[in-house]
């Protein structure tokens, strides 16, 4: 509630469930604002990455062959947070069923525990404010489709530590989060997809003390038995098979998702983008941390997101290999195309089931 006493929530439960604005304020105090640029220099770089998104986006139609239609690529040049807000945003869409749910069993919520949620997502989103470059939202409302966002004062960092040509390192940026756009806009169903995963998986939430217990008491059972606990591996040993099987189910369509943007960004690349291999360098040595922060992104799934990036270019690598672009495009004609798990790491079998 503002203090013009309007409710610019519009009702949404969610509001009610975590305090936002503290998410906000402690995900600011995180992420921080990173290197100092000017007015002007932050206006040529909006401008600069909004000529590389409309350039790039070109380059990843013809390369893939896929149909973009609708509008075109916007590119927003923002700071970190900005980036946060417009991803609290997103989180308070995708958790009002849960957030639902919740108040129906317990509709008071106190003022502490709706801060102490809200300073854990603004620590998260915090983190990674500093680390995302680009990103393509695919929660957003249909009247932003198209936009992406490039996180301006990230990009300016890598560039400046490790003295990369900022043209091409932008393009390079650019292209990837482009070829996401591309294919949720020739793929429609792919959104409703993610969206339904998400939404499956909190519907599985049970909020019943004495399940949650269950489900504690499997995973001591598997751990006695030598059970992994290392990163994704500690989460699943308390998830109940429903839940382990959508968490599976999106994690190899996320290796996919972003195996075809590595494997398009860095095809495209080889042809616009000057001395290729120092730009993936870099941004290997970027991703390296200390110990401590190892341990943080271990906890979170950021490692995750880095494997998903590697085993779903292999897959794409490969299925390009033997069957062409035409080949990599069966993956986007309906959700039945979509690897399992299995398949990722098997591309031969995927191929053989899809393409005859």
């Amino acid at each position: 509630m503002g203090a013009s006493g309007v409710d610019w929530t519009m009702g949404a439960r969610s509001a009610q469930l975590a305090d936002w604005a503290t998410a906000l304020d402690v995900g600011k105090r995180i992420g921080g604002p990173g290197p100092r640029v000017a007015p002007a220099a932050r206006g040529e770089l909006a401008a600069e990455l909004q000529r590389l998104a409309s350039f790039a986006e070109d380059l990843v139609v013809d390369f893939t062959g896929l149909e973009l239609g609708g509008f075109r690529t916007r590119a927003w040049t923002m700071g970190r947070g900005d980036w946060i807000r417009q991803n609290l945003g997103g989180l308070q869409r995708i958790l009002e069923p849960l957030a639902i749910r919740i108040l129906e069993r317990k509709p008071e919520r106190s003022t502490v525990a709706r801060k102490a949620l809200g300073a854990q997502m603004g620590a998260l989103l915090g983190y990674v404010s500093r680390r995302v470059l680009g990103q393509y939202d695919a929660f957003l409302p249909p009247d932003d489709e198209g936009l992406l966002y490039f996180v301006g004062p990230n990009l300016i960092e890598v560039e400046q530590r490790y003295g990369l040509p900022s043209r091409d390192f932008r393009l390079w940026v650019a292209i990837h989060e482009v070829t996401h756009r591309v294919q949720f806009a020739s793929a429609p169903w792919l959104r409703a997809q993610l969206s339904g995963l998400v939404d499956r998986y909190l519907d599985s939430v049970s909020l019943d003390s004495g399940e949650l217990m269950n489900q504690l008491r499997r995973a001591v059972e598997q751990l006695s038995r030598g059970a992994d606990v290392r990163g994704m591996q500690g989460l699943l040993l308390i998830l109940t098979p429903e839940q382990r099987a959508i968490v599976e189910q999106t994690q190899a369509m996320m290796s996919v998702l972003e195996g075809h943007a590595s494997y398009v960004m860095n095809e495209v690349a080889s042809d616009h983008v000057e001395d290729l291999p120092r730009l993936r360098r870099a941004l290997a040595a970027r991703r390296r941390a200390n110990a401590p922060e190892r341990a943080l992104q271990k906890a979170i799934g950021f490692d995750r997101k880095v494997a998903q990036y590697d085993a779903g270019e292999r897959f794409i690598r490969e299925i390009a290999a033997r069957a062409g672009m035409d080949g990599v495009n069966l993956v986007w004609r309906g959700s039945g195309n979509l690897p399992s798990t299995d398949e990722v790491v098997d591309p031969a079998s995927w191929l053989a089931r899809v393409g005859g």
